[in-house]
Parts: C-alpha cells; sequence; structure tokens
C-alpha cells in the first residue's frame, strides 16, 4: 500500500482562484488548482500524485463507460472564523465509500490514501475554502474502472481521484415533492445502500416526469409494494409526528447511510424528539396528515444539509404544510451548521481540523 509519504506533489504554476469570485458560487461549477489521482494495477495502490488539476486522457473502451463500475462521495470543508480549515465527518464517508466499493467489486482505498491524500490536498488549496457564512468546500472522491477492454468482468484497475469545489450557499427552496408509484430507486438485494454512479443516473428518467408535471422531487417507495417510503429523491427523509421523529431504516440495504442523516438524528435526540428508524408506510403518513400530527416533511444530504418539503403528493392528495411555523428542521439545520462553523462546541467530534 502507498504511504502517506509516497503522495508526490506537483504544484500548479499560478493559481486560478485570482479570477474566481469565492462569494455565492454556484455549486459544482468551479475547481480548485489540484486533484489528489491514484492507481490501482496489479493488486496494489501506486503512482499516488497530487497535481494540478486537468483532463483525463481515456480510452473509448474504458470498462467504467460500459459497465457503469463507479462510485463516489460528497464531503464539505469548512473555515472558522480564525481561519482555521475543518471537514465534517470525513471518516464516517471514508468508511461508506468502501462499502461502496465492496458491493461493487472494487478495491478498497486504504486510509492513508483516502484520508490523508484528501487532508494533504486541501492544505495544498486552503485557500479556496470561501470563509463567508454558508460557504464550503465541497470534496469529491471518486474511484471507476480503468481496464481498457470490453468484458462482464471486475476490472483489474482501478482510477482513484479527489476534486474539490467552493461552493457557495445552497439555498434548496421549499420543496413540491410527488410519491413515485411505478419506478422504483432501489431493491432488497441491490445496491440500493452504495453511493454508486448508476443509482444517480437510474433516478432521473422519473425526476424529469415529476418535474413536467410540476414537482421538484419523488418520494421512492418500496419495489415489492410501493407502500414504504425510502428516500426523497437523492435524500434520506424524515417525518416529525407528533413529538417523534420517524425515518425509514437501513436493515434491507435499499437507502444510503447518509452522514447528515445520522448527524440529524443526533441533534433531534439532543432537541428532545424521539427518533424512530422503522418502516413507514405512505398510509400511515397521510393518516397522520389527516389527524393534524404529521408536522413536518424534510430531507437531508450533504448539499443541502436540510431540505424542507412545503407539498406532499400521493394519488392526487396533496399534503401542504406551512414552513414558517416549523420547529425541528429549522433548529437542526442551525445547530449542524453551528458547529461546522465553530460557533458552538463540537461535542461530537464531528469536525477533523487540517
Amino acid at each position: 500500500m502507498t504511504a502517506a509519504a509516497d503522495i508526490n506533489v506537483t504544484r500548479a504554476e499560478t493559481s486560478k482562484l485570482k479570477d474566481i469570485n469565492l462569494e455565492n458560487i454556484p455549486f459544482g461549477k468551479y475547481f480548485t488548482d489540484h486533484m489528489l489521482e491514484v492507481d490501482y494495477e496489479d493488486g496494489k495502490w501506486k503512482n499516488a500524485e497530487i497535481k494540478p488539476y486537468q483532463p483525463l486522457l481515456l480510452a473509448p473502451s474504458l470498462a467504467a463507460l460500459h459497465y457503469g463500475q463507479a462510485i463516489f462521495e460528497g464531503i464539505k470543508a469548512y473555515k472558522n472564523d480564525a481561519g482555521e480549515a475543518f471537514i465534517f465527518r470525513p471518516y464516517d464517508n471514508f468508511k461508506r465509500f468502501n462499502t461502496s466499493a465492496e458491493r461493487m467489486a472494487m478495491p478498497q482505498v486504504p486510509e492513508e490514501i483516502f484520508m490523508e491524500g484528501m487532508r494533504m490536498l486541501i492544505d495544498i488549496d486552503k485557500s479556496w475554502i470561501p470563509g463567508q457564512k454558508d460557504h464550503s468546500l465541497y470534496i469529491r472522491p471518486f474511484m471507476f474502472s480503468s481496464d481498457e477492454m470490453i468484458g462482464v468482468r471486475p476490472s483489474e484497475k482501478y482510477k482513484f481521484l479527489i476534486i474539490l469545489s467552493p461552493t457557495g450557499p445552497y439555498y434548496a427552496a421549499p420543496m413540491r415533492i410527488n410519491v413515485e408509484e411505478h419506478y422504483v430507486r432501489a431493491v432488497p438485494g441491490g445496491v440500493g445502500f452504495a453511493k454508486a454512479a448508476g443509482n444517480y443516473a437510474g433516478a432521473m428518467y422519473a425526476t424529469a416526469q415529476a418535474r413536467a408535471k410540476g414537482f421538484d422531487q419523488v418520494l421512492w417507495m418500496d419495489a415489492l409494494e410501493h407502500k414504504y417510503v425510502q428516500e426523497c429523491g437523492v435524500m434520506n427523509v424524515f417525518f416529525i409526528i407528533g413529538n417523534t421523529a420517524v425515518t425509514p431504516d437501513l436493515k434491507e440495504g435499499t437507502i444510503l447511510a447518509g452522514v447528515t442523516r445520522d448527524s440529524a438524528i443526533v441533534l433531534l435526540k439532543e432537541m428532545g424528539y424521539t427518533v424512530e428508524e422503522r418502516a413507514i408506510s405512505i398510509d400511515e403518513i397521510t393518516e397522520a396528515y389527516k389527524q393534524g400530527t404529521l408536522k413536518e416533511v424534510f430531507g437531508t444530504g450533504t448539499a443541502a444539509t436540510i431540505s424542507m418539503i412545503k407539498a406532499l403528493n400521493y394519488k392526487d392528495f396533496e399534503m401542504i404544510f406551512d414552513v414558517e411555523q416549523w420547529k425541528a428542521a429549522p433548529e437542526v439545520k442551525r445547530r449542524m451548521d453551528a458547529i461546522k462553523a465553530g460557533v458552538e462546541v463540537d461535542n461530537h467530534g464531528w469536525m477533523y481540523k487540517i
């Protein structure tokens, strides 16, 4: 395995930062001066290098383009008022990355490459971390099969990379969601729990159809009965029913174990809510709404942290929510953002200092 000291560094001659205004920068459009690239060949990781951000030279026969062996993660780094840089819960993403790799028949990325490579890369490009409120540096580790041949089998070669993208506030307006009754995101025994590229491609058609009808996203249901809630778009989802927060459990392997999801569970418990991770049906949700006990519905994810749902449509029955009256979701976001910004004490060990 490659040791941290074996990560070679080639610095960019000039920085692109002078040409970019980091205030209110759009999500995922600009990338920093450097990237990490590592090759996997002959059962070993080699050629680890941090180098100037640049295009990749890929063969048309590249296995990932034909058979979809590709996984990724989404992480964020922040600056506090003292200018110190921190990453939010990177070890959780590291572990989940390798869980995805195992399911997709890909090699494990060792900690000294994933974590130390990420730390070194961000340290070099830390001037790209915006210091303004609600700004961050988005971190995208990803891996794909790099065999240059066509054949349905796990590759023998892979590439692992990390790229960085400064981003401004992710102003996700409260969403209108349609319950998807035909298409499914994942099945038991499938790859729903993995952060595989194909999961996102497979979701695009149903999402586009929902948007054509005036909705922002879909609420995915289970594949067998179309009865039990899975995820909301590309996010985990929570329902505040009375003083209880309910979120679908992870037992069947159809739902991504979100880092923001887990953080929200911790904070909701600290706020005095009972949290239940269990199967929840759309019928239970509609009944709670009719009885007046369904108070809030929101998604959790890396990009927006908390995405409020102002309307949920099921079989032409639309549940409308007054998000201005909500208490749980806004407070979860406030507490999480305060920890990330260093405004409140991190009692959970979530922030990893660069």
